[in-house]
């Protein structure tokens, strides 16, 4: 059997048929289903709580009320059974029989068929809406227009932030290229100057820019040379400091001589930056180093006088 033409004639019959509502249609259609699953072999046998999730139907006085509307007007033969462990059996008619063939004379071209196709579903729309079937079948338009708009807008923000960004580079540019003008203006200017001036006087110019230049590295090493003299003291400046504090100069001359073979480093690591303090750290230590030798040898003294 071929469903296709099946459903076809009962949907033309429903057409014409006045006393039909959605619920006989969604009703037939799990019956459909039904007889679908049976291989379209009938009767079929039916279970009342499927048959009503399916369809959709929630009252069964509604659901028997339809199955008996059906069965009248000859869509279906439902045959009722009253036992609750036997389930009902319903027959349903092939309607593919009932299409008569359209005369090839009468038969329109595929284009016009989908045109008559598009503006019965515009008029069915307008005919469901009372009244705003116009507006329901410009909608798709309008969205079309309203997505354009929108990538329009989406382009031209696009633009202006392209725009942004190759002005702003434009301007990087020409930065670069105006401090480049410049320092070449400032080269030309220099030579033209040089040029128009006499050996001698040009002699003179270059050996005052070669003294500033000159006098500007002098002045660094020495500000960097004062800095490392002021961190490294002399060792007349650390024996003098270990005798105010009452330390002979051999412990002077340990402390000067340990710094520098170091670099004035303080753990091998960090520049000294002072000496005396660590001068003093030099003095605590050599104190710790003295009581613990002096109470070494008194407890040997003790424990060989004992003996």
């Amino acid at each position: 059997m071929n469903y296709i033409k099946h459903l076809t004639g009962f949907f033309e019959k429903v057409a014409i048929d006045k006393t039909l509502n959605p619920t006989h249609v969604s009703l037939y259609i799990a019956l459909f289903q039904f007889w679908n699953c049976n291989r379209f072999k009938n009767p079929i046998s039916i279970n009342r709580d499927e048959v009503m999730r399916i369809s959709k139907i929630s009252s069964k006085a509604t659901y028997h009320k339809c199955l008996k509307n059906l069965h009248s007007l000859g869509y279906i033969n439902y045959e009722p059974s009253y036992n609750p462990f036997k389930g009902s059996h319903v027959i349903l008619f092939n309607f593919s029989d009932d299409l008569k063939p359209v005369p090839k004379s009468e038969r329109k071209p595929k284009n016009e068929l989908l045109f008559e196709q598009v503006n019965e579903q515009a008029l069915n729309k307008s005919c469901t809406s009372s009244g705003t079937g116009t507006e329901q079948a410009l909608v798709p338009s309008i969205n079309y227009i309203n997505n354009t708009n929108i990538l329009n807008e989406k382009n031209v923000s696009n633009l202006e932030n392209q725009a942004k960004n190759f002005e702003e580079i434009n301007n990087a540019d020409l930065k670069n290229e105006n401090s480049e003008k410049e320092k070449s203006s400032a080269k030309k200017e220099k030579e033209e100057m040089l040029e128009t001036l006499d050996d001698d006087n040009r002699q003179m110019l270059q050996t005052f820019a070669n003294s500033d230049e000159n006098q500007i590295k002098n002045s660094w090493q020495k500000s960097s040379a004062k800095k490392e003299e002021k961190l490294q003291p002399t060792i007349e400046e650390v024996k003098t400091y270990f005798q105010e504090n009452n330390f002979p100069e051999q412990e002077a001359q340990k402390f000067f001589n340990y710094f520098k073979s170091v670099g004035w480093l303080v753990g091998g690591k960090t520049p000294m930056v002072d000496w005396q303090a660590a001068a003093q750290n030099w003095m605590i230590n050599v104190e710790k180093t003295v009581k613990l030798t002096t109470t070494f040898q008194s407890k040997l003294t003790i424990d060989f006088g004992a003996n």
